[in-house]
């Protein structure tokens, strides 16, 4: 088992391969949400518009299907808790797609249970419509005894006219595995009168104010206004909104404090947190911060190279960490490519640092990625590499189709990326489009061909790319000796 690791594949054939049994300190999971909706990963182009295109990463209407009622049944003949809470919820909802979600999230937190330690801790991040019944089923798998809190994270946004109360929360089921999981107490300050207006708080000879408590034995404490207080159950932390910093363009993203504090309270330095739903890599960025090491699963090679684009801007490429599940050899790309061709699509252009363009079959009008660039200062004009990439049979007509694409959307570069070797015919095709002359004088060809086989020897796009590769949004840069004085131990 690697640790600060991100793992592509089911989260639930991961845990299963690689995580050993009471390994894992804090696992927080934020997995899609039963609301009958398509997440959809959204990028802004580069003039500011929001793009067309719209990648999907991942459906959560789920069907009752074979799969889910595989699922089911071998749950249910697991017998204990899970078996029974799982039976009851069959009773009431037959087979809709809440029971077709339910029936993939309990193996899931089965398998999640046996690889945390005795002191470890889950939090599950939900919304209204499935947290009451997944707050039963977490009953079921830890126990009613080992139930911590119902965390509200509530937040403000813009909400449109409604006959009802408007939403503005969500719910987080905090659980610890055994009777004494890890816990650090966090505080918050208090307002700025609160110790000049109650009257239990008085001033000592430094001006400092103070109160006694008495603990269960009776025995007095002082608690100083200046230490804060507890935390509570309620947390109200801003969401990110369209134009903060922060944001990456992943719809689900959540803020990097939300899970600042929630490592921070059930972790400490040199634990392992493991995220089983990646997505935008929020949770690791934020173990990795605070001195923990991490665990990241996604299921989508999109969101795997959203995530290393993450950790690389954040921590720069010094920061060592295994990529686990991608293909390192041509016949792993093959297989790729034969058993999903769309994933092999977003694996190959994350190669190059590209994005997908499209996650509709034929909409794409020739381009499967795009990469964006600077070349004439950091105000200039955002230019633009369109890449088709192809895993089957390729010969020259590929490569004037790619010419045609280059042509009409007025890009500086074409590139071809091939699982085959290219012919002389493609080559020659390919040299007589010219070349690209940057502002810094230096030529790049106008269309290239890429195989596979290069690409993972270490080849890449031939383009400025010294000027800034614009194509990911850059997440902030981490501090060196950045201080969380109220996340300490």
């Amino acid at each position: 088992m690697a640790d600060n690791a991100l793992y592509y594949g089911d989260n639930m054939e991961i845990l299963t391969r690689y995580i050993k049994d009471e390994t894992v300190d804090l696992i927080y999971l934020d997995p899609p949400f039963n609301s009958n909706a398509t997440y959809n990963v959204l990028f802004d182009e580069k003039a500011g518009t929001q793009a067309a295109a719209q990648i999907k990463a991942f459906d959560d209407t789920w069907q009752w299907d074979q799969s889910a009622a595989l699922a089911y049944q071998t749950i249910v003949e697991a017998g204990g808790e899970v078996s029974l809470v799982m039976q009851a919820f069959r009773t009431v909802l037959s087979e809709s797609t809440m029971m077709a979600y339910l029936a993939m999230m309990a193996p899931r937190l089965v398998e999640l249970k046996r690889v945390m330690k005795p002191t470890a801790s889950i939090y599950l991040h939900c919304d209204p419509t499935a947290s009451h019944y997944l707050k039963m089923l977490m009953d079921a798998v830890f126990g009613t005894t080992y139930f911590r809190n119902e965390i509200v994270w509530s937040y403000k946004r813009y909400t449109a006219k409604s006959n009802r109360f408007q939403r503005l929360h969500d719910i987080i089921l905090f659980y610890g595995k055994g009777p004494h999981p890890f816990f650090n107490e966090i505080r918050e300050e208090y307002g700025e009168k609160s110790g000049t207006a109650d009257s239990h708080y008085k001033q000592d000879e430094d001006g400092q104010w103070y109160r006694w408590q008495k603990r269960r034995n009776q025995e007095p404490y002082k608690i100083f206004l200046s230490d804060g207080r507890r935390l509570g159950d309620v947390w109200e932390i801003p969401i990110i909104n369209a134009s903060a910093q922060e944001r990456l363009g992943y719809p689900t993203q959540k803020p990097l404090a939300l899970l600042e504090r929630i490592i921070a309270a059930s972790s400490k330095p040199g634990d392992l947190v493991l995220d089983p739903f990646c997505g935008c890599g929020t949770a690791v960025v934020a173990a990795q911060k605070l001195g923990r090491r991490w665990i990241g699963i996604d299921i989508t090679h999109l969101a795997v190279t959203l995530m290393k684009h993450r950790i690389w801007d954040t921590f720069g490429k010094e920061l060592l960490f295994d990529i686990i599940g991608e293909p390192v050899t041509l016949p792993d790309a093959q297989v790729l490519a034969k058993n999903d061709p769309y994933q092999f699509q977003w694996w190959a252009l994350g190669l190059v640092g590209a994005r997908p363009v499209e996650g509709k079959k034929g909409a794409d009008k020739g381009i499967d990625g795009k990469l964006y660039f600077h070349d004439d200062g950091p105000n200039g004009k955002t230019k633009q590499v369109v890449i088709s990439v192809k895993s089957g049979h390729t010969n020259v007509a590929h490569i004037r189709d790619l010419r045609g694409v280059l042509d009409r959307e007025k890009a500086e570069i074409g590139v071809l990326i091939t699982m085959e070797e290219s012919t002389k015919p493609m080559r020659t095709e390919a040299l007589n489009v010219g070349f690209y002359d940057s502002p810094w004088g230096s030529k790049h060809p106008r269309l290239q061909i890429l195989t596979i086989a290069e690409l993972l020897a270490g080849k890449q796009i031939d383009y400025p790319a010294s000027r800034g590769n614009m194509t990911f949004k850059k997440a902030d840069k981490a501090l060196n000796g950045e201080h969380h004085p109220e996340l300490e131990v």
